[in-house]
């Protein structure tokens, strides 16, 4: 492929033609080496949850002075606080969470709200400290949970009626697929949970069902084609719609990864924290709809008796075709050009083609004699 044809395919000008059923095992190990890669992080490694899972402490005050965020955790380190995540709020609040100040190697919450009001310069009486409770790992989670089940069994119930239930079936392992890969990369790298991680995981959930759902229905719409279905098989007919909207399915994710990118690398900490969720679970989204969901349709639709059926008849209509060919070559090298032409005319006819004789001259009729 040179660079004018590869740019005419970016810009839907013209239709790539991978066969991306066909080498579905290829995706099928990438994406497993992927999910034992994240299972792997949740058992060894777990996750890092925020405070707001876990309770602890969240301490805020308003400074009179300028303060860096490393100033007040080297504060905190001096009173045994060694992980504590500090925000410029509105660019003059200060909020810090930590762990509970009443854990072990801590000292008490007056020296801290005392050192902490004299380098900001203000009163010790304006430093609030509060104990914060496991919110989200309680009531809220379990809330979060219950609302997650009910959306995904109305997003199985819609996709089966408007499309049918292999469709539900291949888009729900699609959506398996992405949270335990996403989820993974937290475990692996240790990044902090927080609530932003869990909104952005839920808004890739709906990402990714709507990249699968544009692909399906190009595919259902090719399926009721007879002529294509005939002509090309359910594989062909996967793969001729895939290589129909992949640019489609690309563009759509750029556009989305491009600005979460940007919030990634410039914004601030809790924007970081749903950025980062939002690109690894955007990027594996567009990777599922395309290598996990489709494929995995293939698959369940060719169990099909209407469809194995139609395998067989192009199985046999290629044998046939084979045979043929293979019937139309010489039998020897030294074959003659007569015997080569009956040959491809019984492969043709069924029939045995005699060979034409090589007619013979016939002699000049002899001149007359004058008399």
């Amino acid at each position: 492929m040179n660079l004018r044809h590869a740019i005419d395919t970016y810009r839907g000008h013209t239709i790539p033609h991978v066969r991306w059923v066909e080498h579905r095992n290829r995706w099928f190990v990438i994406s497993g080496v992927l999910i034992l890669l994240s299972l792997g992080g949740l058992l060894f490694s777990n996750l890092n949850f925020s405070i707001d899972f876990e309770g602890g402490a969240q301490i805020s005050y308003t400074p009179t002075k300028p303060v860096s965020p490393e100033q007040v955790k080297a504060t905190l380190r001096e009173h045994g606080i060694e992980d504590a995540e500090v925000q410029i709020v509105n660019g003059e609040s200060i909020l810090i969470r930590t762990l509970s100040l009443t854990s072990e190697g801590v000292n008490g919450s007056a020296a801290i709200r005392r050192d902490l009001a004299a380098q900001a310069g203000i009163d010790p009486v304006n430093v609030n400290i509060e104990d914060v409770g496991p919110t989200w790992g309680g009531e809220i989670s379990r809330k979060a949970a219950i609302g997650l089940v009910v959306v995904l069994a109305a997003i199985t119930l819609y996709i089966t009626v408007r499309f049918e239930l292999k469709m539900a079936i291949g888009a729900m392992i699609a959506l398996v697929h992405d949270v335990l890969i996403t989820i993974g990369v937290y475990a692996l790298t240790g990044r902090e949970v927080t609530p932003e991680t869990v909104i952005a995981i839920l808004t890739i959930l709906g990402f990714s069902l709507y990249d699968t759902v544009v692909i399906y229905d190009k595919i259902q719409e090719n399926l009721e084609t007879q002529s294509l279905v005939a002509r090309l098989g359910s594989d062909g007919v996967v793969d001729l719609s895939l290589n129909q909207v992949l640019m489609r399915s690309v563009n759509t994710s750029l556009v989305v990864l491009l600005p979460i990118l940007s919030l990634l690398l410039f914004g601030g900490d809790t924007l970081k924290d749903f950025a980062f969720a939002m690109f690894i679970g955007v990027a594996i989204g567009a990777y599922s709809s395309v290598f996990i969901a489709a494929p995995i349709l293939a698959i369940l639709k060719k169990r099909e008796q209407r469809f194995r059926q139609l395998e067989q008849r192009l199985s046999d209509r290629e044998r046939i075709v084979t045979r043929r060919a293979g019937a139309a070559a010489p039998a020897t090298p030294g074959a003659t050009t007569g015997e080569a032409a009956a040959t491809r005319a019984t492969a043709r006819t069924g029939t045995v083609a005699r060979p034409r004789s090589k007619s013979k001259r016939r002699k000049p009729p002899a001149k007359r004699k004058r008399r």
